[in-house]
């Protein structure tokens, strides 16, 4: 048996002492029910008991009075003090040696114990066979399981209590709204995990090419990686009715692929299969996976939807490689990845040049390189539209690229062009998140605002754990004077994407006048993310806030030494406001304008710059945004 708290790990960095508290209880309890059932106690490992008995029967019965004493402990308590413990159960042989004990069974019983709900047990398929005719509650399986470590996936099972609510599935939940959870590296090689990411974007995009389908941007799913959730969890928290899960294992030129379609509501698997073949045949199970997925959802693809799901990307599988370790380090988005991306997409073309996505990597991280502060406007955007140009050119049918080309025209002023990329975009792959976030910028820009709204929800839809998505649909809820609906929103959207949540709440604080709120939240996000731009204007703008006038000049000084480009002007413009320094403000505001990096969102929008709204400079700048759009 192998025990965990949960959440001890966050309550001691915000409560050390009640933590410890709690732990003492815990043990307590433990020990005391132990006896009864024959329990002998291994070793604790921080707030976990690893614990050895003599029957399956006996090591059950006991983590049902375990956690009976913790229900009735918890019963009358607030939140804040309940124990909450997650108990796994295997059988298997061990080894004893030096008062411990070792081997799989102990691997595999600290692997399962996280897949069981808060207050729950979770059991084997080698227990269930001991038990079934002997316990006197349900036992729910929850299907078979890869477990980090463990060769054979393993079905797992629930003990339902008398005292637990039924766990309550959205009847709602549409089963062709889909997430794609990360596949597991099954390589012997850990520095190929790469490839079993890349296999889950690929995924993603070969399951995207299904217009019935809605699939969730890989942002959203990378959060699982690793995970023991259950479907059920994930199913609810991303709002899907379907989930695809599988591994990886490469070796050499030769490729494992397992992958399973699980029903949320259920929890049962629909379709399971494994492919063992050459890696230049991956596009082929992508594609095979793809056309099973609607077969069991009951899709009938039509032959437009079959050419894409089935087109291969390159015939070169080195090339391929190379494309998706460049991938992955776009992905991970910090200027070293983002500058290490480059050469390696580079090598990818020079082994391919005919390779469309590629081109589409390339003009993508050229574009964060910008719009993070790294690279100057003028030197970059030129080279992303020549790449993504490129890639429509060798594919007229890559969604990726039209909706690529869509955020290069809107910063360089085509609004036009932008709104057609992006529509052609959805027309494509409807499940595209990044196109409709160039629309809702185009609609706002044009002061669409239900318009704005709804691309805008449409992009949280489809990738509601993406920070900069979350973040961007609560500031216009809060925008707009939908107070309850940005509320709501920040308080869904709390545990999933925390980043983006207490940057709107520092805002929303700001401008209701509580400093100290909003101070609490910024210092959140300085711990989460300290090298982001926002934390360090957002600084500048509580210190002038706070009367600290040197404080916001200093981080005006810390702006331009850090941040090159003109992305950096807005940060510096906002710093001047909260200073009162409103020459200053639209001198900086026009320069962004000029170099094709203002941040009209703020400018036109945030309740935090209302004030120079009523300038008389606003309509000038007002004009040129108008002129701008009608170009």
């Amino acid at each position: 048996m192998f025990t965990d708290v949960v959440g001890y790990t966050s309550l001691t960095q915000k409560a050390e002492s009640l933590a410890l508290e709690l732990l003492g209880e815990q043990r307590t309890i433990v020990r005391f029910v132990l006896p009864r059932h024959g329990g002998k106690e291994i070793k604790t490992i921080g707030d976990s008991f690893l614990i050895e008995f003599d029957s399956a029967l006996a090591a059950v019965r006991c983590a049902f009075d375990i956690q009976q004493s913790m229900h009735e402990l918890n019963s009358n308590r607030p939140v804040e003090r309940k124990i909450l413990l997650r108990i796994g159960i295997h059988l298997g042989d061990v080894i004893h040696a030096s008062n411990d004990v070792y081997g799989d069974a102990v691997n595999i019983a600290s692997r399962i114990e996280p897949l069981s709900s808060p207050g729950g047990v979770c059991i084997t398929s080698q227990v269930y066979d001991q038990i079934k005719n002997k316990f006197e509650f349900p036992l729910r399986s929850v299907g078979r399981r890869e477990l980090k470590n463990v060769e054979e996936p393993i079905e797992v099972f629930r003990v339902e209590f008398p005292w637990e609510k039924p766990e309550t599935i959205e009847t709602g939940l549409d089963k062709k709204r889909i997430a794609v959870l990360p596949f597991t590296n099954l390589s012997s090689n850990s520095e190929e995990g790469y490839f079993a990411d890349g296999m889950t974007e690929e995924l993603i995009t070969t399951l995207s090419g299904v217009r019935q389908l809605t699939v969730i941007a890989r942002t959203s799913v990378m959060k699982y990686k690793g995970s023991a959730k259950g479907a059920a969890d994930i199913g609810k928290e991303l709002s899907v009715g379907s989930l695809l899960e599988g591994s990886v294992r490469k070796a050499g030129n030769r490729v494992r692929i397992t992958a399973q379609l699980i029903d949320v509501k259920s929890e049962g698997h629909l379709w399971a299969q494994n492919y063992d073949r050459q890696l230049e045949d991956v596009f082929a199970i992508q594609s095979e996976i793809a056309e099973k997925v609607a077969g069991e959802l009951r899709i009938r693809l039509v032959d437009s939807e079959k050419r894409v799901i089935e087109k291969k990307a390159t015939e070169n599988p080195e090339a391929y490689m190379y494309y998706l370790r460049g991938k992955e380090l776009v992905r991970q988005q910090t200027e070293p990845s983002l500058r290490q991306a480059l050469p390696i997409l580079e090598k990818a073309l020079s082994l391919d040049s005919l390779f469309a996505k590629a081109y589409v990597e390339l003009a993508n991280c050229y574009l964060i390189l910008v719009n993070d502060g790294y690279d100057a406007f003028e030197q970059v955007v030129p080279k992303a539209e020549l790449a993504v140009r490129k890639a429509l050119q060798l594919d007229p049918e890559l969604a990726e690229a039209h909706a690529i080309l869509a955020r290069v025209d809107f910063q360089e002023d085509d609004v036009h062009g932008a709104e057609a990329e992006a529509r052609r975009a959805v027309e494509l792959n409807p499940s595209l998140s990044d196109a409709y976030f160039v629309l809702s910028n185009v609609a706002f820009l044009r002061r669409q605002i239900e318009e704005g709204l709804k691309d805008c929800e449409a992009v949280y839809r489809l990738d509601p754990v993406m920070p900069r998505y979350v973040e961007r649909l609560g500031a216009f809820y809060f925008y707009f004077g939908k107070e309850k609906e940005a509320l709501d929103h920040w308080e869904e959207t709390m545990q999933v994407a925390p980043v983006g949540t207490y940057r709107n709440l520092t805002e929303y604080y700001l401008y209701k006048g509580e400093i100290e709120k909003a101070k609490e939240f910024w210092s959140k996000v300085e711990k989460l993310e300290p090298t982001r731009r926002w934390v360090t204007w957002m600084k500048g703008f509580i210190a002038a806030k706070s009367g600290d006038r040197e404080g916001a000049l200093s981080a005006i000084r810390e702006i331009e030494s850090k941040w090159v480009g003109a992305t950096n002007l807005n940060d510096i413009a906002f710093v001047y406001y909260a200073l009162g320094d409103l020459d200053s403000y639209f001198t900086y505001i026009n320069r962004a304008t000029d170099q094709h990096t203002v941040q009209y969102v703020n400018v036109m929008y945030s309740p935090l710059f209302a004030k120079a709204r009523d300038d008389p400079r606003y309509p000038i700048f007002l004009d040129r945004i108008a002129r701008m759009i009608q170009m």
